[in-house]
C-alpha cells in the first residue's frame, strides 16, 4: 500500500513481464515492451479472477486506487466487478455512433420521405463530420447548441433546418431504444423573416436580357438559363423545373406527378407560348436523354436547384439588378403579379401547385385547367410589354407530341 507515484515511473521493463503489488490485489504490470497496466486480483464466488483498470500512465495510481475501491464495493454488494465492466464494454459497442444512426434512420425512414434524400445531405454535410464516430448516448444538448452556433455564424437558415432534422434524428433513437430522450429538448429556433423578394418591371427586363442565349457576357450555362426563364413563366417549384421529363409534357400541357411534388399531388400546368418556346429552346441541350434540363456534369441526370441558386448568387449583379435574389423569388414574382392581373386567389394558387384549405380541399375538385390556362395567357402578355418582346409565334408552331420517355 505504500507505492508511491515516483516509484511507479521508475519501475523499468525486464526480459519478461512481472508485476508490482499495491496492496489488497492491486498490482501494476510492466512488459518487456515497458507498457504497464493496472489489474485487480479477487475473489468472486471462491473462482479467482483478474480485471484490467487500465493503462499507466493514461490512468494514474490515484486512478486505480480510486477504480479498485469501486470494484471492491461491488464484490461487497454481491456483485463481480469484472464481469460488470464486460457488460459496460460490450454495451458501449453495441451503442450506434452517429453515423451509424443516421444510416438506420435512412434505412427506416429518410429513404421512405419526399424531403429524405435533402435531410440526409444536410446532415452529411454538417453534422456528419464532427459526430460522426461519436456515439449517439454521450451526444449532449450543449454538443448540439455549440454546433448550431457554428452553423449560425454563416447561415441561420441552415441553422434551423439542421436543428430541425436533429430533433427528428434523436426523437427516431429515442423511439428506437437507442437513448432514453432526445437532448434536443428546449433549444430554440432563430427567428426567421418570411422572404418578400419580387422583382420589379426594371428588374424582370434586366434579368430576361441576361438569361437570353446570345447573350454571352453573362456566362450562365444555357440550359441554366431557360429552366430560371420557365420557373418565372409558370411559377413552378425549382426542384419541379429541374427534374422536368419530356414524357410529362402532354401537348401543351406540363403534367407533374405526384411523386415530384411536395404536395404528393398531380399539377397540371398549362404551357402557353413563351414557356413552349423556352421548352423547344431546350431541345438543342437534351436531346436523346429524358430530362428537358440537364446536368453539365452527368449528362443523364438533371440540373439540380443548387446549380441554379449558384448561377444566380454568382450573377444577379452582372445582370444589372441592384439586389440579390434566389430562384424561388422568381415563383414569388408571378404569384405576386397574377395578384395585380386580378387573378382570382383559387386559380393562382391552383397555377402554384398549392392545396386549397379548408372546406375547399374537400369539397372543390375543379382541376380550373382553362382559368389557369387563361391566367396564365395574361402574365405572357404583361411579361412581354415589360421585356419589350413581341409574342411569340403561335402554338401550332411548336410541337410536343411524341417526346420519348
Amino acid at each position: 500500500m505504500g507505492l508511491t507515484d515516483l516509484q511507479v515511473q521508475k519501475l523499468a521493463p525486464k526480459k519478461a513481464r512481472y508485476e508490482v503489488n499495491a496492496g489488497n490485489g492491486l498490482a501494476i504490470r510492466i512488459m518487456p515492451s515497458g507498457a504497464r497496466s493496472w489489474i485487480f486480483r479477487y475473489q468472486f464466488n471462491g473462482v479467482a479472477r483478474r480485471m484490467t483498470l487500465g493503462g499507466y500512465p493514461g490512468i494514474s495510481l490515484a486512478e486505480a486506487r480510486a477504480r479498485h475501491a469501486a470494484a471492491m464495493k461491488d464484490i461487497q454488494t454481491g456483485i463481480d466487478p469484472g464481469r460488470k465492466a464486460q457488460d459496460q464494454k460490450a454495451a458501449f459497442k453495441a451503442a450506434p455512433t452517429f453515423a451509424e444512426l443516421l444510416e438506420e434512420h435512412w434505412a427506416v425512414e429518410l429513404v421512405k420521405k419526399k424531403s429524405g434524400t435533402q435531410t440526409r445531405k444536410l446532415l452529411e454535410k454538417d453534422v456528419l463530420p464532427v459526430w460522426g464516430k461519436w456515439k449517439v448516448a454521450d451526444i449532449k444538448r450543449r454538443h448540439i447548441v455549440v454546433l448550431l452556433d457554428k452553423i449560425a455564424e454563416r447561415a441561420p437558415i441552415t441553422r434551423n433546418r439542421v436543428h430541425g432534422s436533429l430533433t427528428r434524428l434523436f426523437n427516431f433513437a429515442a423511439e428506437r431504444g437507442v437513448i432514453e430522450d432526445s437532448p434536443c429538448t428546449r433549444i430554440k429556433k432563430l427567428p426567421e423573416k418570411a422572404r418578400e423578394r419580387v422583382l420589379s418591371n426594371e428588374e424582370l427586363k434586366a434579368l430576361w436580357a441576361a438569361l437570353d442565349l446570345a447573350n454571352k457576357k453573362i456566362d450562365i450555362y444555357a440550359p441554366t438559363k431557360l429552366a430560371l426563364k420557365l420557373i418565372l413563366l409558370t411559377g413552378q417549384r425549382p426542384g419541379e423545373v429541374c427534374g422536368m421529363l419530356w414524357n410529362e409534357i402532354q401537348g401543351e400541357t406540363w403534367i407533374i406527378p405526384k411523386e415530384r411534388r411536395k404536395t404528393a399531388d398531380e399539377n397540371r400546368v398549362p404551357l402557353c407560348p413563351m414557356a413552349r418556346a423556352v421548352i423547344e429552346a431546350a431541345r438543342a441541350f437534351s436531346d436523346g436523354v429524358r430530362h428537358v434540363f440537364r446536368s453539365s456534369y452527368k449528362p443523364e441526370m438533371p440540373m439540380t436547384r443548387h446549380a441554379l441558386t449558384r448561377a444566380v448568387d454568382r450573377h444577379w449583379q452582372e445582370m444589372g439588378i441592384g439586389q440579390g435574389f434566389t430562384p424561388h423569388d422568381l415563383r414569388r414574382t408571378l404569384r405576386t403579379r397574377l395578384a395585380e392581373l386580378k387573378v382570382d386567389d383559387i386559380v393562382a394558387e391552383k397555377i402554384l401547385g398549392h392545396r386549397l384549405q379548408g372546406i375547399l380541399a374537400v369539397y372543390n375538385r375543379y382541376g380550373y385547367d382553362t382559368e389557369k390556362r387563361q391566367a396564365l395567357m395574361r402574365w405572357e402578355s404583361l411579361l412581354n410589354g415589360i421585356i419589350g418582346e413581341s409574342q411569340p409565334a403561335g402554338s401550332n408552331v411548336i410541337q410536343f407530341g411524341g417526346r420519348r420517355g
